[in-house]
This record gives structure tokens, sequence and C-alpha cells, in this order.
């Protein structure tokens, strides 16, 4: 007996090292990451101060002497961003409720699968129709010199997001048990106040990260912002105004720049400053999620 318990110990030890290995592998290979970004992004301030590099106003890495100032490329990233967040929210929640509290089950399971083809449609997909159709139109109906700009990367960007906060929304609110439905109805509550007064709230922190998930993807995309936001490494004055987020810039110039050059440092730095900023959208969709875990949990 005490044989068999032993291997039972042991055996259960390995698999405990197994999974153990398997969930330190994702910290693991992000800390990599990230001490190989800290790395290489290190010669740059050398030649430029952190403070010069964060809030300069002009990238020219080409040029003598060089400008190494991002500012023009978080503010880029930035307004693209939050004009998608402003496109995506509504949206996606919207979407959401309707497809987990309104939809009959047979539209539901049309538009469902419609969503989830959205989500997995290539990036450079999206972008090529920002490019060929939305770009065009924008173009004529505006009266533009280009319809390559940021108003185009944030609605190709919020098309994006919608998907993934419709997904993550939905499965937050349609885990909402049915008793709390069905005693907010039978204490007189109209479906709409029941959604707005009971559902929203109790799923509010499954909402809350599905929104910063949302937002956390459409910063971090490149393919779509490199084709359809103009290029121009400037601080926008207009929703029509070219821009260059971070991501596109890496991609555009980082085949171009020279290896170990400073150049190449900077653009290594780049990605350690979105990075960074990535990082800290998905710490802060934990927080909130945690933060809103017991008014979910007090609701029901």
């Amino acid at each position: 007996m005490s044989e068999t318990s032993a291997k039972k110990n042991k055996l259960d030890l390995f698999f405990h090292l197994v999974f153990l290995v398997a969930g330190a592998s994702g910290v693991i290979i992000l800390g990599l990451i990230f001490a190989f970004l800290v790395m290489e992004s290190l010669p740059i301030f050398n030649v430029v101060s952190v403070k010069d590099f964060i809030l300069g106003l002009d990238w020219y890495p080409t040029y003598l002497p060089a400008d190494y100032g991002i500012l023009p490329l978080i503010v880029g990233s930035a307004c693209v961003v939050a004009l998608a967040t402003l496109i995506a929210i509504p949206l996606g929640i919207g979407t959401a409720f309707y497809l987990a509290e309104i939809a009959h089950p047979r539209t539901r399971a049309m538009i469902k699968p419609v969503i989830e083809l959205i989500e997995g449609l290539p990036t450079v997909v999206i972008g090529f129709f920002g490019m060929v159709v939305v770009a065009p139109y924008l173009q004529r109906t505006f009266n533009l010199t280009t319809g390559l700009n940021m108003f185009n990367a944030g609605i190709m960007l919020s098309f994006m997001a919608v998907p993934t906060i419709a997904s993550i929304a939905e499965d937050a609110i349609y885990s909402v048990p049915v008793h709390v439905r069905e005693g907010s109805l039978a204490l007189g509550a109209s479906q709409w106040e029941t959604l707005y007064r009971v559902v929203f709230p109790a799923a509010l922190s499954g909402i809350s990260t599905a929104v910063i998930l949302g937002i956390a993807r459409a910063l971090g995309e490149t393919m779509v912002v490199l084709m359809v936001a103009g290029g121009a490494a400037m601080i926008p004055e207009s929703i029509f105004d070219p821009v260059r987020p971070m991501p596109a810039n890496i991609a555009a110039e980082m085949g171009n720049a020279a290896f170990r050059s400073d150049h190449y440092h900077a653009l290594f730095a780049i990605g350690l400053v979105l990075f960074v900023i990535t990082f800290l959208f998905n710490m802060l969709a934990t927080w909130i999620a945690n933060r809103h875990k017991q008014v979910g949990a007090a609701s029901l």
C-alpha cells in the first residue's frame, strides 16, 4: 500500500511540474521578449535622452543630424485607437446585448458565426478593403486630398475590435443567471430596465474586460494602420489628417534600418514603448475585472 502511495505521489509531483512549466512558459517568454527589447533599445539613449525621445516632435532618423522624437507616433496611435474605441464600444456592446438577450435563437445562430468569421479575417484583407473601398469613398464624400487618413484607420480598427468586444461581452452577459432576469421582471421591471439596471451591472466585469482587450488589439495592430493611416509622422489637427502609428512605423522602416545602427535601436525603443503601453492595458483589464467582481456578485 505504501509503495502504491509513493508511486501516486511521484506521479502527482510529475504532473504538477509539467503543468507548472506549461503555466509559467507564457510568463517566461514574455519576460525574455521584454529583456530583448530593453537590450536592443538602450543604445539609442546614448544618442538621445529618454525625455527627448518620448516628447520630441520630429522623427527624421535618416537626416544628418537625425531626429528621434516619437511624440507624433504616440499621438497618432492614441488618436486612431481613441477613434476606433468610440465606434467599437457602442457597436460591440450593443451587438453583445442583442445576441444574448434579444435575438431569436435562429437569428443568433446566423449572426454569431459571421462575427467569428470577421474576427478571423486576415488583417491584410481588412487593410486592403480600407484602401480600395473606404479610402476612395471618403475622398469623394468629403473632398479630401487622400482617403488614407486617421478616420479611415479608426474605422478599420473598430471593424477589428467589434468582434472581440461582442464575443467576450456576450459570454459575460449570457453567464448572468436566468433567475436574476426573471426576478427583475417579476417585480415589474420592463425588459430594458432589466437589461440596464440588473444584467449590465452583473456583467460589468466581463464587459469591461472585453472593451479593454478590444482596445489592446487595436493598439497593437500593424498591417491595417500601415495600409490605411496615411504614413505621415505628424501630430494630426483633424480626423482626416494622415498619421503614422507606432506599429506602422516599425513595420515600414525596420527593413530599411541598418543592423545595429541608431535607427535600428530607435525602432526597438518604439517597440518597447508599445510593449509597455499594451502591457498596461492588459493590467488595467485585470484590475477592472477584479474590482467589479464583487459588484457583479452582489447584484446576483
